[in-house]
């Protein structure tokens, strides 16, 4: 896919598009955590976090596309060629971000509850604890890569 043609009063899409991704990852990360730590805000956050982690996942393969396209313009820069190769691990963060965020918002909607007084089983502890280390994981990883990649395409341009 050629986003050549894709421009904003002539300027290229990806300094544009990319502050979504830049703004959305780190607050669906955020989201995340907050639901996994907080049973009232995961509520009343409901399908606004997984909904957010798949927005930023179409998003980042429009990044990267467009990224791509603007270093055909600019050429082979060191400083972009870093900002490329960090940019790249970013796909497969931006899908954990949004699996784990979906079944996170599944298990809580649609889990089993127990019965007055009793204790849940061992195995949904688990299943519990699980999902909110996953959450805290890619919640951190993905908005630490976010940040590495900002940082080195701001070098890139700056720098």
């Amino acid at each position: 896919m050629d986003l050549n043609e894709f421009d904003v009063m002539g300027l290229p899409l990806h300094p544009l598009i990319v502050h979504a991704v830049v703004v959305l990852l780190p607050l669906a990360a955020l989201a995340l955590v907050v639901g996994t730590l907080w049973p009232a805000a995961r509520r009343r956050l409901g399908l606004v976090t997984p909904a957010l982690a798949l927005l930023v996942l179409v998003l980042t393969p429009i990044t990267l596309l467009s990224g791509e396209t603007l270093k055909q313009e600019v050429g082979p820069v060191p400083s972009v060629l870093v900002h490329e190769d960090l940019a790249r691990m970013l796909p497969p963060w931006a899908i954990a971000l949004a699996v784990v965020a979906a079944l996170q918002w599944a298990w809580f909607r649609w889990r089993p509850t127990p019965l007055q007084g009793k204790k849940p089983p061992a195995s949904h502890r688990a299943l519990t604890v699980a999902l909110a280390a996953a959450a805290i994981v890619v919640a951190v990883g993905s908005t630490a890569l976010v940040v590495l990649i900002g940082e080195a395409g701001a070098r890139s341009v700056w720098g």
